[in-house]
């Protein structure tokens, strides 16, 4: 199949050239359809699928064959980074049309976008929280909105938009196209979609399933290893651009300037930063003036960045489908990827659910060398010792001046690695 199928006006048809697209991908050719007779659609499909040209392409093509003065199309999106994505994407396909598009969110003035929005635009890609803002002050109007957008649908949820987007929802006429796009469908999005849906096609793309492009490690470590885990591969391994997920904003940002202080061109994306230094350190991943970025979850959505070779799940995902949407960054475009995972003892539940998502088990793996963590909590601050040097003296103290036999410490170690199924080096 050819976007030629498609019939698309030729200013499209040239956009989507210079773009570099050969050929629809799967969302692509299921979802378009559907939105060029402005059906109301539920598209589930992971990161990396083509979801942004699914509905930026056929609603481009709907409006360049009405006309209005006021905002015709609104695209909702969870971050400020996707909404940038989106709307860049956006202005390369009107270009050269009378189409005109703006982003709006929060963490920058108001005063440019209010400005864009007075001059005339046709498209808005917004943000719930800067949206509602221009909302209560009048200045901009969605009376006329024909088609509605919600993209990453989940990730509002996350981020408690929800209640933000039901506020929006009202202030949009009854009669327009929804779609709604998501990488995971928990039961409050599905009821969402209900509610605003009309008879909608749904459109699912390998929603709980891998790349087949993306080989997936495991590592069984403890707590307080982690970060001399991740520094050994990137010394050891040829990690050329690395996309690390923890859990929280805090360890983000100390995992990112550990690795820099070890030599890495390293740098993080968390919610503490303000909309600049999130640009800056996503514009020089982009560059490759950083090779890693350490981010969470939510930072981490909107990021759109060819050839990340490795992703490395620094901290366990909340679910498997999170996973599996984590690791959907690497081995894009016909590109291989890696996916590693460091896992404790406490992750066995988590480590079942994803190897079912991906019908297969993940490849187990040790490392030599690594620093030896006694009676390590399970928090971020486990403090770590090395091996004992050849000849050095032996002492078997714990905390408090208690003994550990050899025995035990010997027993729990052979007992993780019979939990994850680690009988040695993997091969």
């Amino acid at each position: 199949m050819s976007f030629n199928d498609f019939h698309f006006n030729d200013h499209i048809t040239q956009a989507i050239q210079q773009c570099g697209f050969t050929a629809p991908t799967p969302i692509q050719q299921q979802a378009i359809p559907s939105v060029l007779e402005r059906r109301d659609l539920l598209g589930l499909a992971q990161t990396g699928t083509g979801k942004t040209a699914a509905f930026i392409l056929p609603t481009v093509q709907h409006l360049m064959q009405t006309s209005g003065k006021q905002v015709r199309a609104l695209i909702i999106a969870p971050t400020r980074e996707l909404a940038e994505q989106i709307n860049a994407f956006t202005l390369q396909i009107i270009r050269n049309t009378p189409l005109r598009t703006v982003a709006v969110y929060g963490g920058v003035g108001k005063q440019g976008q209010v400005a864009k929005i007075r001059n005339g635009v046709d498209i808005v890609v917004a943000c719930p929280g800067r949206l509602l803002d221009l909302l209560n002050d009048k200045a901009i109007n969605l009376s006329q909105v024909e088609t509605l957008i919600l993209d990453e649908a989940d990730h509002m949820f996350d981020k408690g938009f929800l209640p933000d987007i039901r506020r929006i929802l009202r202030q949009l006429p009854k009669e327009r196209q929804s779609l709604v796009f998501s990488a995971t469908m928990p039961g409050e999005i599905r009821h969402l979609a209900e509610d605003i849906l009309k008879n909608p096609v749904t459109v699912q793309i390998n929603l709980t399933r891998s790349v087949d492009s993306i080989s997936h490690r495991l590592y069984s470590i403890d707590q307080g290893q982690k970060t001399d885990l991740l520094l050994h591969l990137l010394k050891d391994e040829e990690m050329a651009t690395t996309l690390v997920f923890t859990r929280t904003k805090y360890k983000a940002k100390n995992l990112a300037q550990r690795l820099a202080q070890s030599g890495f061109k390293a740098t993080s994306l968390q919610g503490n930063l303000s909309q600049s230094k999130r640009q800056q350190a996503l514009d020089g991943f982009k560059s490759g003036a950083y090779t890693i970025l350490v981010a969470t979850d939510i930072a981490a959505r909107g990021i759109d960045v060819t050839g990340i070779s490795h992703v490395v799940n620094y901290d366990m995902p909340d679910t498997a489908e999170a996973y599996i949407h984590r690791t959907g960054r690497t081995g894009r475009a016909a590109c291989t990827g890696e996916a590693l995972t460091f896992a404790t003892n406490e992750d066995i539940r988590m480590i079942r659910l994803i190897e079912n998502s991906l019908n297969n088990r993940m490849r187990r793996q040790t490392v030599a060398d690594l620093p030896v963590v006694r009676n390590a909590p399970t928090g971020e601050r486990s403090e770590v010792r090395r091996e004992r040097p050849a000849g050095a003296p032996r002492s078997n103290k714990g905390p408090k001046g208690t003994s550990t036999p050899r025995s035990s410490r010997s027993n729990r170690t052979a007992a993780s690695s019979q939990v994850f199924g680690l009988a040695g080096r993997s091969k």
